[in-house]
């Protein structure tokens, strides 16, 4: 069986559960998911895992949520070198427009820069922004959710992105 480490920060609570609903996913794909809560966790676990799924939401203007942002001088460091990973993030699309999902492309990059096996990029069709971090074509670097002003989709998307990456993990 595959083992997922997932790693998320969460201040409101959207980000928690979302994590949630893709560790059920993911499960029920028949993967052993191991949630972790970045604010409690060292980040060297990470390291721990060939699989990971990363999930932060974009706060203010472009910002990293507040535990991912305390521990992100150290995170882009790490060598993450035959580790595949998977991002998702929150974000409004209409207040932040012109940073939409920037924490997805915030730690991404390093991710990709440092060796990672980016998996689970996702179309941008269906949203409406102007900019994002996150951008790498048309598509984002991993999946966007917008509780704020989409929330009907959230759930759908959460199940259709887990879909779309349970194979791809090695």
């Amino acid at each position: 069986m595959k083992k997922i480490g997932l790693f998320w920060g969460s201040t409101t609570g959207n980000q928690e559960e979302a994590a949630e609903l893709i560790q059920k996913h993911m499960e029920a794909a028949g993967y052993e998911v191991d949630s972790y809560d970045i604010r409690s966790t060292d980040l060297s676990k990470m390291l721990e895992y060939s699989n990971l799924i990363i999930g932060c939401p974009t706060w203010n203007v472009g910002e990293l949520q507040e535990d991912w942002e305390e521990v992100f001088l150290e995170y882009r460091k790490l060598d993450f070198t035959n580790i595949t990973g998977a991002f998702f993030g929150a974000g409004d699309q209409i207040s932040y427009s012109f940073n939409y999902l920037d924490a997805v492309g915030l730690l991404a990059k390093p991710f990709m820069e440092n060796s990672g096996k980016l998996i689970g990029k996702w179309s941008t069709e269906g949203y409406e922004f102007d900019e994002s971090e996150a951008l790498e074509g048309d598509k984002f670097l991993g999946l966007g959710i917008d509780n704020d002003n989409e929330e009907e989709l959230t759930e759908e998307r959460l199940a259709s992105w887990a879909e779309f990456i349970k194979d791809k993990f090695e």
